[in-house]
């Protein structure tokens, strides 16, 4: 090998990886990127009617629950599972919402967000039980009024 095919060698040794790095990077970014990501969004579900529902203990006055309910998910699909099981999932909620014994707790933010948590965990086992591979991120109480 003589000093010129040397240098070009080395040259284009030099030189190649500068010239496929940004191709290269390219598609890598395209991979990385997965239809999951894609779709991930955040897409309130606002359930209605509001419910309203006795709370309390049986042998006591009636009193009443009245809240608005809105689900937060975060992939376009999951608007198109809870739409299609919404009977079942405001069963849930009502039946959660009239197990309700200790007002005291209801009214409290400890209480409403307990109240909270077990309604994610009762529409995710719903929709989990359901098969639709779809799952809500939070619940959200845009109003919440209990009649004493």
């Amino acid at each position: 090998m003589n000093f010129m095919s040397l240098f070009r060698l080395l040259v284009l040794t030099c030189l190649l990886p500068l010239a496929t790095t940004p191709a290269m990077a390219a598609s890598d970014n395209d991979e990385e990127e997965s239809p999951a990501e894609e779709a991930r969004i955040t897409d309130y579900i606002e359930l209605e009617p509001d419910f309203v529902t006795n709370v309390g203990a049986p042998d006591q006055q009636m009193k009443y629950l009245k809240a608005a309910v809105t689900l937060r998910a975060s992939q376009t699909t999951t608007r198109a599972a809870v739409e299609s099981h919404m009977p079942r999932l405001r069963h849930e909620l009502v039946m959660l919402f009239g197990e309700q014994t200790d007002l005291d707790l209801l009214t409290s933010n400890e209480g409403k967000q307990a109240l909270k948590e077990a309604a994610i965990q009762r529409i995710n086992a719903v929709l989990e039980q359901q098969q639709t591979g779809e799952q809500i991120d939070d619940v959200v109480f845009t109003t919440f009024v209990v009649q004493r």
